[in-house]
């Protein structure tokens, strides 16, 4: 059964930093790309970044880039997120999310991802 299991929300005040974690199992982590994904209070779900199954390749929103940084050890079925610079349009929920592909690339479409965790809650105190 394919499960992805985040953590590491919390409460922070503005400048903090916290590091979110996405636990796989059930499946070769190596072979997928992972996202995470976030959904403010009132908005739509938005791509925030994505890692390639190779780790080659990431991507970050134009709103996260400089400030958060996601990285993946395979051995250890682990994806994270590392946020610093936190501001309080960044409290969300944030999802961990598994592609449908792997390789060299991915993505923030949402439609190419098909196994989703829970998510996590980010609260960032002005």
């Amino acid at each position: 059964q394919v499960q992805l299991v985040e953590s590491g929300g919390g409460l922070v005040q503005t400048g903090g930093s916290l590091q979110l974690s996405c636990a796989a199992s059930g499946f070769t982590l190596d072979y997928y790309a992972i996202g995470w994904f976030r959904q403010a209070p009132g908005k739509e779900r938005e791509g925030v970044s994505c890692i390639s199954s190779t780790a080659d390749f990431t991507y970050y929103a134009d709103s996260v880039k400089g400030r958060f940084t996601i990285s993946r050890d395979n051995a250890k079925g682990m994806v994270y997120l590392q946020m610093n610079g936190l501001q309080p349009d960044d409290t969300a929920v944030y999802f961990c999310a598994s592609a449908g592909f792997g390789g060299y690339t991915c993505d923030d479409n949402e439609d190419d991802y098909y196994h989703w965790g829970q998510g996590t809650r980010v609260t960032v105190s002005s």
